[in-house]
């Protein structure tokens, strides 16, 4: 496949027209996340118009697994790249994302408004409290290709629960910082397997694949707060952009525990229950996880902070494939880029794990742990999905607030 719009086996050019059509139109049904996301680009690029064969879609997958920020987005980017070079890169990235963009920003007006009707607080603590059911449940489908990649032998198994244990614990505790206990655990696994020759106790794979949850890592730019008084909010807002887009690790959940410390402890734009009812909407609009940071944005400094957020967030993902989108294959070759990601990979799933318990902290009515439990029920128990899980939530929110029950 070269990036100029042919395809491998065909002389045809992919207009950029037809590019927009076909990827706004997954922006606008992409509702369940990257599984989602993966599956009707498969479906499109693969299945039925043949621009990409199996092949080269997987390559794909596994070549945006390595990369922080949303998967499925540069997924989307990629795949665009792939048929028409840089300016189809711009235009399919684009319209994947714009409608979740601005249905998000539209919800997070209705919900964070000053004085918004009872029945969207209602809708708001319902929804809310389902997301730390969301959070295990993210975090229970990343074990097994986790696991698998890290080995069978009792020595991986060992270190996959030690790694595992310091991300959730990281998440509890250490804020920002987070990143830094990923890091360590890929360089500890680099170390562990470097002193073997590589080989050791390897799993048996890539994890490729269409489903898409394959663990992502890459080595960050930077680490830990940034001083950005002298900014003021707007830089803060890039800033916190920053990190969700281009030194997140694991897929669109793992940012949850990053955002919350700085959304809500650091600089206060939001209250605990006001997180929640955002990463409520980034889980129901179509579109990544990572919509989430807009809502943030929008909390900070309105529509114009919302759309900052947004293009700090996702500028990684298209400056990855633009200026690395040749050598994709190459750093998916390389051993030690492997060896972190099987590190990383168990730190992220105990981190995503972990950011369970500061948001079912957050709960603050009784009614509210009801609908947690039947959250926990549907999604880590029956696997059900997650938006009609938190619609159903939020309808039960609804249904309380009509009864009487605060925040009425």
């Amino acid at each position: 496949m070269r990036p100029d719009g042919r395809t491998a086996g065909t002389e045809r050019v992919v207009g950029l027209g037809t590019i927009a059509r076909e990827w706004g139109r997954i922006g606008i049904t992409g509702f369940g996340g990257p599984p989602a996301h993966i599956l009707l680009l498969r479906r499109l690029c693969v299945e039925r118009r043949r621009w990409l064969t199996p092949e080269e879609f997987e390559d794909g997958i596994a070549a945006t697994n390595l990369l922080p920020g949303p998967a499925s987005t540069q997924l989307a980017v990629l795949t665009a790249w792939r048929l028409r070079g840089a300016p189809g890169a711009l235009v399919g990235g684009v319209c994947f994302i714009g409608p979740g963009l601005v249905l998000i920003l539209a919800l997070a007006a209705l919900f964070l408004a000053g004085d918004p009707p009872l029945w969207v607080l209602g809708a708001a603590a319902g929804a809310g409290a389902a997301v730390p059911a969301v959070a295990v449940q993210a975090a229970t489908a990343l074990v097994p290709a986790s696991l698998g990649r890290m080995g069978r032998g009792r020595g991986a198994r060992a270190r996959w629960a030690g790694y595992a244990l310091a991300g959730a614990v990281a998440a509890v505790l250490t804020g920002p910082w987070l990143v830094l206990v990923l890091i360590a655990a890929g360089l500890a696994e680099i170390a562990v397997r470097g002193g073997r020759g590589g080989r050791g106790d390897r799993g048996s794979g890539e994890n490729r694949g269409t489903g898409g949850s394959g663990v992502r890592a890459g080595l960050p730019l930077a680490a830990g707060p940034l001083t950005l008084g002298g900014l003021g909010v707007l830089g803060a807002v890039a800033w916190v952009a920053f990190k969700v887009g281009a030194l997140s690790y694991g897929g669109g959940f793992v940012i949850i525990p990053l955002m919350r410390d700085d959304a809500v402890n650091r600089y206060h734009w939001m209250t605990d229950g006001q997180f929640l009812n955002a990463v409520a909407l980034g889980q129901v609009t179509p579109g990544p996880v990572v919509h989430t940071v807009a809502a943030v944005g929008y909390a900070a400094a309105g529509l114009g902070g919302g759309l900052l957020a947004a293009a700090v967030a996702f500028a990684p993902s298209f400056l990855f494939v633009l200026l690395g989108g040749r050598h994709f294959d190459r750093l998916r070759a390389d051993r030690r880029v492997r060896d972190f990601l099987t590190g990383a990979g168990p730190a992220v799933t105990g981190a995503i794990a972990g950011s369970a318990l500061p948001l079912a902290a957050s709960l603050g009515y009784g009614w509210q742990w009801v609908v947690l439990a039947g959250a926990l029920l549907w999604l880590v128990l029956a696997r059900r999905g997650v938006v009609l899980a938190l619609l159903a939530a939020g309808a039960a929110g609804v249904l309380a607030v009509a009864a009487g029950l605060p925040p009425a």
